[in-house]
């Protein structure tokens, strides 16, 4: 019995002090936070106004034309919910030219060009409100690599990257994320009624309870079909895992000296923290 419940009054201590030790470290009393309208943004979106303050935090909802209406609506009610400030950029027009240009572009290449447009409008913002960019991306999206690398996954610092998806489900509820929210199936809304578990090809459900295996407990691939997994689904899953290494990486620096940044410059004493 694999059990991912969480202490979740610990877990908000936790995350809101480190949100605000992040934030202020570096001279800045603020957040921006791109609002989907999905569950992970919504949890983020609550820590950021609890650690920091809701007039501090700055929800940007970024739609496209094909966006679903109800994305928009249950960011509405986020940020209703906690009275932080809120901003409405549509992207229709900076990524249409590009599909104009492109037209052979399926809709992954489509998809990753509406993510990262997004997080040009995120680090704008993020200037004009001299705020910090908070993420949303779980730990079960960042270790199959299923987010756009300089989209989604851009952010100055990410406090759900050690919550699995379950457990962000879970952590949402006792925040009091609305419900709507929380029950709706998990949506990039990068096009037409796509959802991640169809485009995963299994349940988030399913998912963690084998990668808390993998990573959290150390099991082999074997171990973890002895443990009744399908193989062909371990096999998978750590393929994901592997092929995705490099977006949870710094690009890697070629060695010349004796103190190489992201090798020998590594740690928080050396820029003085």
């Amino acid at each position: 019995m694999i059990d991912l419940s969480i202490n979740t009054e610990l877990a908000h201590k936790i995350l809101t002090g480190f949100i605000q030790t992040e934030i202020t470290r570096t001279g800045y009393s603020r957040a921006v936070i791109a609002l989907s309208g999905g569950i992970d943004s919504a949890v983020s979106c609550y820590l950021a106004a609890s650690a920091l303050g809701p007039e501090n935090v700055l929800a940007i909802r970024m739609p496209y034309r094909t966006s679903s209406k109800g994305s928009l609506e249950h960011a509405q009610l986020v940020i209703d919910a906690l009275g932080v400030q809120s901003i409405t950029v549509p992207i229709t027009e900076m990524v249409e030219p590009l599909f104009e240009r492109f037209p052979e572009a399926d809709k992954v290449r489509r998809g990753n060009i509406m993510a990262r447009a997004r997080m040009i409008v995120l680090y704008d913002q993020s200037a004009a409100f001299r705020g910090l960019a908070i993420g949303a991306g779980n730990k079960t999206e960042i270790l199959l690599g299923y987010t756009t690398i300089f989209g989604v996954s851009a952010c100055a610092l990410n406090p759900l990257g050690d919550l699995y998806k379950t457990q962000v489900r879970q952590f949402a509820a006792a925040l009091g994320v609305p419900e709507v929210i929380i029950n709706k199936p998990p949506s990039a809304d990068l096009w037409q009624d796509q959802t991640d578990e169809d485009e995963l090809g299994f349940t988030y459900e399913e998912v963690d309870k084998l990668l808390y295996l993998l990573v959290d407990e150390r099991y082999r691939p074997e171990d973890c079909v002895a443990a009744g997994f399908e193989g062909s689904f371990v096999q998978d899953v750590v393929a994901r895992i592997r092929g995705s290494q490099f977006k949870r990486i710094m690009p890697p620096i070629a060695k010349l000296t004796n103190r190489t940044v992201g090798y020998d410059f590594l740690y928080m004493r050396d820029w003085g923290t």
